[in-house]
C-alpha cells in the first residue's frame, strides 16, 4: 500500500479542497426550488469518477434526482465485487441563524470542515471517490472488481432508488455493498456498524371548527384541536417509556444477553455524552441502558408540533386544526408498513370526540443487520485496524438507512457500514462538520479494505 498511501497523502490538500467545492452545492433534494443545484452535485461527482479513471461513468435519469453510476471490473471473475453506496443530497440548512458560517460556504476549523452535508454524506461518500483514485493513479492493479452508485434523494427517503435496483439489478450484481454514512463510536475509536434501525414517519392532523374561533366567545363549549392532539400525543407512551400501541412490540427481536453482555464492555461515557448535547438526565424506557434505548429499541418522538397562533405577544384564538409529525425508530422484525396501520388504527381509537383526525404515512425503512461473522465486516475491521492502529468495536446505530434492507432485498447481499462521522458531527443540524483527519484516514482504510478484501475471502 505504500505507493497509494504516499498519493493519498501527496494529494491530501488537493482532496481537500475537492470536498470543499461539493460541500459548495446547495443539494438540498426536499426543496423543489433548488433542483439544478442537486443535479450540479450529480454532475461534478459524474466528473471526479471520469477523472479518476473510472468506466463507464454516467447520471442515470429517475422520476426525480438522478443517480451517478460507474465501475471497473479488471479484476477478473474470480475476485470479490463490492458495490459503493452513497448519497449527494442534504438536509435543508434551516435554522440559518443558528449557524456560525454560512452552510454552503465551507469553512475550516479546529481541523474540521464546517458546511451542510460535510459528514451527512457527501464527506463520507467522497472518502470512496478518492480511495479508487488513490488505486487507480499510483499504478497499482485494483485486486476487485468495484461498482458505485451515490444518489440524490436519500434524505427524502429514496423513493426511486428501488425502482432503480431493481432495473439495473444486473449490472448492479455484486458480493456486498460498502456504505460510509454511520457514526464511529468516539474520536479515534473505529468502530463498524452491524445493524440499524428501521422507520416509521407519520403526519397526525386533527380538525375541528370551520374557522378559528374567538377564544372568550367559544371557549369551553367544543373540543380545541390544540388540546385533543396534546391529549393523544400523551397517550402515546406511559410513565416508563414504554409505547402504548397495542401490537407495537409483537415482533420485536429482543436483544439476547451475548448481545447485551456486548454492550456493557463499550467505552461508553454518558455523562460527557450528557454534557456534549446539554442535558443533565437520561430518559427512556426502564429496564435498558441508555446505549440500548439509542441503537437497538424501538422509539415514538414527536418532531414537529403546530396549530394556533406563534406570533409576538397574544392572540386568543381557538384553532380550527393543529397538527405533529411523529418519527417511530424500528428494530429488527418490526415491519414499517404494519407499524403505520397500527398508529393509525390507535389514533382513530384514542381521539377525543368533537374533532377529526387524519393520519398520513410518510417515508419508512426496514432495520437491518449484518452478520457479525461475514468475511466482509472482518476485512473492514483489518483495514481499522491497519490504519487507526486499533481493533474497531462493533456496534449497532440508532438510525436508519433505509436502502440497506433494499440491497438486502432486490441485490440479495449484505452491506459494510464503515463510518468515518462522529455522532458530535451535528449532521441535520447548524454547524455541521466533519473531521479532515478522518477524512484523510478514511480514504486510505477504504483503499486498504479493497486490498485485503481478497484475502478473507479465501478464508
Amino acid at each position: 500500500m505504500s505507493r497509494i498511501f504516499d498519493f493519498i497523502d501527496a494529494n491530501q490538500p488537493r482532496f481537500n479542497q475537492e470536498l470543499f467545492d461539493l460541500l459548495r452545492i446547495p443539494s438540498v433534494s426536499t426543496d423543489s426550488a433548488l433542483k439544478a443545484e442537486v443535479r450540479k452535485a450529480a454532475e461534478f461527482l459524474s466528473a471526479q469518477l471520469s477523472s479518476a479513471g473510472m468506466e463507464h461513468v454516467q447520471i442515470v435519469e429517475t422520476p426525480g434526482h438522478p443517480v451517478v453510476m460507474a465501475n471497473y471490473l479488471h479484476a477478473g471473475s474470480g475476485k470479490p465485487t463490492v458495490l459503493i453506496y452513497g448519497h449527494y443530497d442534504v438536509q435543508p440548512p434551516d435554522p440559518l441563524n443558528l449557524w456560525t458560517s454560512p452552510p454552503f460556504e465551507p469553512v475550516e476549523k479546529d481541523g474540521k470542515v464546517y458546511a451542510r452535508g460535510a459528514s451527512d454524506d457527501k464527506g463520507q461518500a467522497y472518502i470512496h471517490v478518492k480511495a479508487l483514485e488513490a488505486w487507480l493513479k499510483s499504478g497499482e492493479k485494483l485486486p476487485v472488481n468495484v461498482k458505485i452508485i451515490i444518489e440524490g434523494e436519500e434524505e427524502i427517503g429514496s423513493p426511486n432508488l428501488v425502482p432503480f435496483l431493481e432495473k439495473h439489478k444486473e449490472e448492479l450484481a455484486c458480493d456486498m455493498v460498502l456504505v460510509s454514512d454511520t457514526a464511529m463510536f468516539a474520536k479515534d475509536t473505529p468502530s463498524i456498524t452491524y445493524g440499524l434501525r428501521g422507520l416509521a414517519y407519520m403526519e397526525l392532523e386533527v380538525f375541528g371548527p370551520n374557522r378559528d374561533l374567538h377564544s372568550g366567545v367559544y371557549g369551553g363549549a367544543l373540543t380545541n384541536p390544540l388540546n385533543a392532539l396534546c391529549e393523544i400525543v400523551a397517550q402515546l407512551k406511559d410513565e416508563n417509556g414504554v409505547i402504548q400501541i397495542p401490537g407495537f412490540y409483537d415482533d420485536v427481536l429482543d436483544l439476547s444477553d451475548e448481545e447485551r453482555e456486548a454492550y456493557r464492555k463499550l467505552p461508553f461515557d454518558e455523562e460527557g455524552w450528557k454534557a456534549s448535547i446539554g442535558i443533565e438526565s437520561v430518559n427512556g424506557e426502564q429496564g435498558y441502558s441508555t446505549l440500548e434505548r439509542k441503537s437497538a429499541r424501538p422509539t415514538l418522538d414527536m418532531n414537529g408540533m403546530w396549530g394556533g397562533y406563534q406570533g409576538e405577544g397574544a392572540k386568543t384564538v381557538l384553532p380550527a386544526q393543529a397538527g405533529a409529525k411523529i418519527s417511530m425508530r424500528l428494530v429488527p422484525n418490526q415491519h414499517p408498513d404494519k407499524i403505520a396501520e397500527l398508529f393509525t388504527a390507535h389514533i382513530n381509537k384514542i381521539k377525543p370526540e368533537g374533532v377529526r383526525v387524519k393520519v398520513t404515512p410518510h417515508h419508512g425503512g426496514h432495520p437491518a443487520m449484518t452478520p457479525i461473522d461475514f468475511y466482509g465486516l472482518k476485512a473492514a475491521g483489518k483495514a481499522y485496524k491497519d490504519v487507526y492502529g486499533k481493533e474497531p468495536l462493533m456496534a449497532r446505530e440508532g438510525g436508519s438507512i433505509p436502502i440497506v434492507a433494499d440491497f438486502k432485498n432486490v441485490l440479495g447481499v449484505d452491506t459494510i457500514l464503515m463510518g468515518f462521522g462522529l455522532n458530535t458531527d451535528a449532521i441535520h443540524s447548524p454547524n455541521e462538520h466533519f473531521s479532515l483527519e478522518d477524512f484523510h484516514r478514511g480514504i486510505k482504510t477504504s483503499a486498504r479494505f479493497l486490498e485485503v478484501l481478497p484475502e478473507f475471502e479465501k478464508d
